[in-house]
């Protein structure tokens, strides 16, 4: 039987790299799309905290005087997200995987408080919608910029997989690649979404974290 072959969209860590080769699994790593950080004023900031992504928690703590935050109270989404604001100092008070979970939570429970919610440009409405319409005063902070990063695949290369970590890499890959027999393990619901008449064949991590697509892949092939 042939080498299983996947393509990553993103450059994994060591440790998640090892469970590819401890799998005998042979990997391709590529990023598909590039994170570059703003430089943002910290005044104007409500109560509470938002963040939607790890990304917009690296962004603020590259600012001069973040630490003045610390003793707000944070709404997040991700557990990797929660985990990285509690090593910087932060205490979570709620955190959800997905934002519409997020967002009901916020309006249905803490709707008498104020918010800034941290952002990326390329942002879904979810969490804005839903604050809004539940008139919830709040402003938002656009912390960083995705950009595409369309990178051409060659012919030869032949994957039984393809990794999705956003939207975002989706449109990138398919901007010069197209999907024909390849399964796609999606990080969440969202990704997987932007993969709807593309292909069929999408499986969606249990929960959304990088840890939890490779153990798909480990799961389908194995």
């Amino acid at each position: 039987m042939s080498q299983i072959s996947i393509l990553s969209t993103k450059t994994l860590s060591a440790e998640q790299r090892q469970v590819f080769l401890d799998a005998n699994i042979d990997l391709l790593e590529q990023d598909f799309i590039e994170i570059k950080h703003s430089i943002f004023e910290l005044d104007k900031i409500n109560t509470n905290l938002i963040f939607s992504s790890q990304n917009a928690v690296l962004s603020l703590i590259e600012q001069s005087g973040w630490e003045i935050l610390k003793s707000k109270n944070v709404f997040c989404v991700g557990i990797k997200t929660k985990d990285l604001l509690e090593q910087n100092g932060f205490k979570v008070e709620a955190y959800m995987d997905y934002a519409s979970d997020l967002a009901e939570i916020i309006t249905l429970i803490y709707n008498k408080e104020s918010y800034t919610f941290f952002s990326g440009n390329l942002r879904k409405e979810t969490l804005p919608k839903a604050l809004k319409n539940a008139g919830i005063i709040f402003n938002e902070i656009e912390v960083y910029k995705t950009e595409l990063a369309p990178f051409k695949i060659s012919k030869q290369e032949k994957f039984d997989g393809i990794l999705f970590f956003s939207p975002s890499a989706v449109e990138s890959y398919l901007t010069n690649n197209k999907i024909t027999k390849e399964t796609c393990f999606c990080i969440g619901e969202t990704t997987a979404s932007a993969l709807e008449n593309k292909t069929k064949n999408i499986i969606i991590a249990e929960q959304p974290t990088i840890e939890d697509v490779i153990e798909a892949v480990i799961e389908e092939y194995k």
